[in-house]
């Protein structure tokens, strides 16, 4: 199954002099299993288009379906299709409150009805996961730990949910570049564990070629572009109108190309341009072979 997002479109503050449309007529399906990346410039409705997802905003038109039942309504089926949906904010260590560290990352599968040796078992592979160790941060004040650990005090709480779709807005903001090398590897090795759908939203171009599978590109309330990653990029007009800017070792290649350098440009991350480059050292190599 998947998440199906039909004729959606959200308006803020209707009937006011303020109102402005966020999503017009936004048509996409989510595939189950893999990463899918959004992204777009500051207001291009990829954050509101996310809270959609698990309910959060009501649409002012069309419809949400997670595994072809829909997030909005009261029904028992409507509040599963809801809890299904896993979401991580810009910034989650805004969202923490507990006293505890475990009793926080504990409270979503609590308030789920687990048991509390299911609740004890999540929280200590949830800590794991996010590279906080069990006995030693249990139980501290998740307001005395740095920046860093309370966003993965933040995440862990929502990966002990253990829901089958994980969303998160802008997850490595505002961290350095170990930091986000080590989420990042950390939400991949997740995905492959549980097999569960990852949805992200990043203006890291680098970070979306190097970990998506499915890319959608959004500009002023609509999709403006979908696809596998090297679809995305070859795009590069599209992806100049959305105010973005390809990969960087795309880029890069692309100045070697200028330059006279019979590189591939159709590369999109390090590991492609390493190869690409290697290719042609190879060449140059075996073309100069027995020349004195």
């Amino acid at each position: 199954m998947s998440i199906e997002i039909k004729n959606l479109k959200h308006i803020y503050m209707p009937r006011t002099p303020y109102e402005r449309l966020a999503l017009d007529d936004v048509n996409l399906t989510i595939p189950q299993g893999k990463i899918t990346a959004i992204a777009g410039h500051t207001g291009s409705g990829k954050s509101t288009l996310i809270q959609h997802l698990n309910g959060l905003l009501e649409p002012a038109e069309g419809q949400v379906l997670v595994d072809g039942v829909s997030v909005t309504g009261k029904k028992p089926e409507n509040k599963k299709a809801r809890r299904s949906v896993g979401m991580v904010f810009q910034y989650p260590e805004h969202q923490l409150f507990e006293e505890t560290v475990a009793k926080d990352i504990a409270f979503g599968p609590r308030n789920y009805g687990c048991s509390e040796e299911e609740i004890q078992q999540r929280v200590k592979a949830a800590m794991d996961f996010v590279k906080l160790d069990y006995d030693t941060y249990k139980d501290r004040s998740p307001f005395q730990l740095s920046g860093g650990q309370m966003r993965r005090v933040a995440i862990a709480g929502v990966v002990a949910l253990e829901t089958p779709y994980l969303v998160l807005d802008e997850p490595t903001a505002g961290l350095d570049p170990v930091g986000r090398e080590e989420l990042m590897t950390g939400i991949v090795k997740l995905h492959k564990k549980k097999n569960n759908t990852v949805i992200m939203v990043s203006h890291s171009m680098d970070d979306i070629a190097k970990f998506a599978d499915h890319v959608i590109i959004m500009a002023h309330g609509r999709v403006l572009l979908e696809g596998t990653p090297a679809q995305v990029f070859s795009r590069e007009d599209f992806i100049h109108q959305a105010g973005l800017e390809v990969p960087r070792v795309t880029a890069i290649v692309k100045a070697l190309k200028a330059e006279g350098v019979a590189v591939a440009t159709d590369v999109y991350n390090m590991e492609d341009a390493v190869k690409a480059i290697w290719q042609v050292l190879a060449k140059k190599k075996a073309g100069g072979a027995g020349k004195c």
